[in-house]
């Protein structure tokens, strides 16, 4: 007996949601292991806080019980965490500032002008993108030394800005090309110039873009280390990446102390980070599609 037409569809598409479940099983399979190896060492840092150093050294790998408090209230009643934190906070705001400002008024001429030379020196930004600050570390050490801003938090955000700026540059530019033509038109038209309408009407249409930006200079600048570690080397300028080797080293036999420590320097910037994802979304997606 022949088959019908109907059920050889039938057929085919059973197949077709067969491989499709079994894609789907795969890839959340595959995601998962991500978001565990990822998310793994901060729950337990986390949870390893809520224990006593007896609890860890019996039975490294469980849950707190009973839960103690009492190392993160040390950690929250110490004036050196909150001065790092202070530190952390100046330098990451002064970095994202100057980020986003000069990133998009740089942005805006090599994605909205037409001039000779436009395509490479936006090529020589992408270059900047092969050059990790650690590269130029002591160069930039003996800048900074000359320019007499060692143990200031300029001497650290300027830095940061200008490694910064080329990842900047690459997202907002095609961000900025999407905006069609005609919006410029008839704005100018309108009577409004270049800098007004970059000022009055793309600057408020690209507030996606610059989030995403601005929230990747304030994580990579809340996280730095080593031009940190060289550029302040007194007790009251250092940042809280400092503050957790510094307490690491004083207090090495207090393991739960260092993971509460830890965990605490790390809340701000996770916090921040998860309450703008959605807008850091969008201004990848509206980069993907310019």
């Amino acid at each position: 007996m022949s088959a019908t037409p109907s059920t050889m569809t039938d057929e085919v598409i059973g197949r077709a949601r067969r491989r499709r479940l079994g894609g789907n099983v795969f890839v959340y399979g595959v995601a998962l292991v991500v978001v565990g190896l990822t998310l793994g060492p901060v729950l337990y840092a986390a949870l390893s806080g809520f224990r006593t150093n007896g609890q860890l050294s019996a039975n490294p790998v469980s849950l707190p019980s009973p839960w103690v408090l009492d190392n993160y209230a040390n950690v929250l009643g110490s004036a050196a965490f909150w001065r790092y934190a202070f530190n952390s906070t100046m330098i990451a705001v002064i970095t994202t500032a100057v980020v986003v400002v000069f990133g998009v008024m740089a942005a805006y001429p090599l994605a909205r002008y037409r001039f000779r030379g436009r395509e490479f020196l936006f090529s020589v930004f992408t270059l900047g993108l092969m050059f990790p600050i650690a590269v130029a570390i002591v160069p930039l050490f003996l800048m900074v030394r000359d320019l007499q801003l060692v143990n200031s938090f300029w001497g650290v955000a300027l830095p940061q800005a200008a490694f910064a700026l080329p990842v900047t540059i690459v997202i907002l530019r095609p961000f900025l090309m999407a905006f069609p033509t005609e919006l410029e038109e008839a704005a100018l038209i309108d009577g409004t110039s270049r800098v007004g309408f970059f000022w009055r009407i793309l600057l408020p249409l690209s507030t996606p873009g610059l989030v995403t930006v601005g929230v990747l200079a304030f994580v990579g600048s809340w996280n730095a280390y080593l031009l940190p570690l060289l550029v302040l080397n007194q007790p009251d300028a250092k940042t809280l990446p400092l503050g957790v080797a510094d307490f690491s080293t004083e207090h090495a036999v207090d393991t739960a102390g260092v993971l509460a420590f830890t965990t605490m320097a790390m809340i701000p910037a996770l916090i921040f980070f998860l309450a703008l994802q959605r807008h850091i979304v969008n201004g990848l997606q509206g980069a993907v599609k310019g």
